[in-house]
């Protein structure tokens, strides 16, 4: 029993720490993408200020290139941030799965240790009524 106790709160460690694996990727994730949507705010007001927004034109701004090549980097590393979304999402999900196996287990074993035990309180009661009868009998 003891050792299913110990399994039964490396399970639940396992899920906390998969929930929290899940939640910093995800939190990652926006960070990255509100990056890249303020690069995109200041690449649209350095081509208004300098009346260029065509990439290929030699006078284009040099600070508007770089904000591309970055705010792109950002994107790229938030695509590459929701495939390992996905596999941490699967890994949560398999260790919940382990998780109420385990609970279901324990649950088992809780309901035939109440029975059993119930059993016992019934058979001290019947043996103490026919106790009684035997002494009114005698």
């Amino acid at each position: 029993m003891k050792s299913r106790d110990t399994l039964l709160k490396l399970k639940r460690f396992q899920v906390d720490d998969k929930r929290r694996q899940v939640a910093q990727i995800e939190t990652m994730i926006a960070e990255f993408e509100r990056m890249a949507a303020d690069l995109d705010r200041e690449i649209l007001a350095e081509q208004d200020k300098a009346g260029i927004h065509d990439v290929a034109h030699y006078a284009y701004p040099t600070y508007a290139k770089a904000a591309k090549v970055r705010r792109d980097n950002l994107a790229r590393s938030a695509d590459e941030l929701r495939g390992q979304l996905a596999d941490a999402k699967a890994a949560l999900a398999e260790a919940f799965e382990e998780l109420k196996k385990i609970e279901i287990l324990e649950e088992r074993d809780g309901v035939r240790e109440r029975l059993a035990e119930a059993a016992r309180d019934q058979a001290e009661m019947d043996r103490i009524g026919l106790g009684r009868s035997e002494l009114r009998a005698g």
